[in-house]
This record gives C-alpha cells, structure tokens and sequence, in this order.
C-alpha cells in the first residue's frame, strides 16, 4: 500500500476522480488536492475585480480571497461529488494548513510541510481526503506548492500532478525524468513557461522532501 497525494488543475479536477478511485481501489491511500484557477479567473472578470501585481506576482486582497475561497469550495463540491461517498472535503485553513505569510503580496503565504489530524484522521477511516488549497490565516497558497508541502508532512510516497499536458515538455519532447538540480537550472534561465513552472517548482520540492513526485509521464527526481 502506498500513501498518494493527487494534484488536479481546476481544469481537470472532476474529470479525473477516476484516477484517484482507480488508486483507492488497487489498495493505495489517497489525498487529492485541487487547484481551481479557471474558475477563479472567470468569476473575478464576472465581478469586475481587476487584479494587481507586485514584481509580476498577484496581489491578494480580502475581496479576492474571497472569489478564491468561493471558486475552491466550488470545485471541492465537484470533486467531492464525483468520488461518491468515499470523499472527505476539507478547507484548508480549517484543518491548519499552515504558510509563510508574504506581507508584500497581501493575503498570500507560502505552503509549509504539515501534517494535518483531519487529513491523517480521514486516512485512518478510509476516506479520501479532497483539500480546497488555503493556509490557516486565512492566506492564499499556490495549490502546487500546498500539494507538495502536504505530501512531505503526511510522509507520501509519491504525488502526482495531474494536468492538461502530458509530462514536462522540453521543446517538442515530453521529457521522461528530471533531476531536480538540472530543473532548477533551466527554471532559472527561463526554459520553462506557464502553469508548468509552479508544477515543477513544487516537484523539485517534493523530491527533495523525500516524496516520488511525477508530473504525467515525467518523474522529478532528486
């Protein structure tokens, strides 16, 4: 038995309850984490919130903390939903998801490794656990860098991002491993662009925290 942490983009979160009941069910604790970018995008035009940017980062104030919360509760009961009884929902900054706060960048923290009771409880009872992606704080987390953080303090033995795109893309190659040093190297020069940087960024974490980390078919390894 293997203890799994699942990543979902918002785009693909529902869709891909599949992934996580087909892992249950070979034996494997499961923990998936969902992103909902899409949707807090659309519902902040819907709004008419303008965003902001500080050093080309986004600035989170307490109405967009709002859309986000809104957005992730949304997807949480899509998820939810989709895995049928087995499923746990869980808010984040409910169950102590904890984060660097980053002053600058207003209601924004920086995911932490932690090890959550209420995760560890709805393991135990043979659950899964469906995490919306906030800190305690209330503060606004890269959903990635919460998947990664998470899976170090529950002690994974791997987490997976599941996305849109087939694995790490270098050119028209998808890549089939990466070291986590070669990967910083390239993150640095600018190689890489788009939602793949944060996957990635949270891959290398991940690895180095001990925890087998694949984005698709691509394995980051330390």
């Amino acid at each position: 038995m293997a203890r799994v942490v699942l990543k979902l983009g918002g785009r693909v979160a529902a869709g891909a309850a599949a992934q996580a009941l087909a892992l249950y069910d070979a034996g494997d604790e499961v923990v998936v984490v969902h992103g909902a970018g899409p949707q807090i995008t659309a519902e902040m035009e819907a709004r008419g919130i303008e965003p902001s940017f500080v050093g080309g980062r986004r600035v989170t104030t307490p109405e967009v903390l709002e859309v986000v919360r809104a957005s992730l509760a949304a997807v949480n009961a899509e998820v939810c939903a989709a895995l049928g009884p087995l499923a746990c929902g869980l808010a984040g900054d409910e169950i102590g998801l904890q984060a660097e706060p980053v002053p600058e960048l207003g209601l924004v923290g920086v995911p932490v490794p932690c090890a959550p009771a209420a995760v560890l409880a709805a393991l135990a009872d043979g659950k899964v656990p469906v995490i919306a992606p906030l800190a305690a704080g209330p503060l606004n987390v890269n959903a990635d860098e919460a998947a990664a953080a998470l899976a170090v303090g529950i002690g994974a033995d791997r987490i997976e991002f599941v996305t849109d795109v087939p694995g790490v893309l270098l050119g028209d190659e998808v890549m089939g491993q990466i070291a986590a040093d070669d990967a910083d190297r390239m993150l640095d020069a600018g190689r890489f662009e788009g939602g793949i940087v944060p996957k990635l960024v949270a891959a290398v974490r991940a690895a180095r925290g001990g925890v087998q980390a694949e984005i698709g078919v691509t394995r980051v390894v330390a």
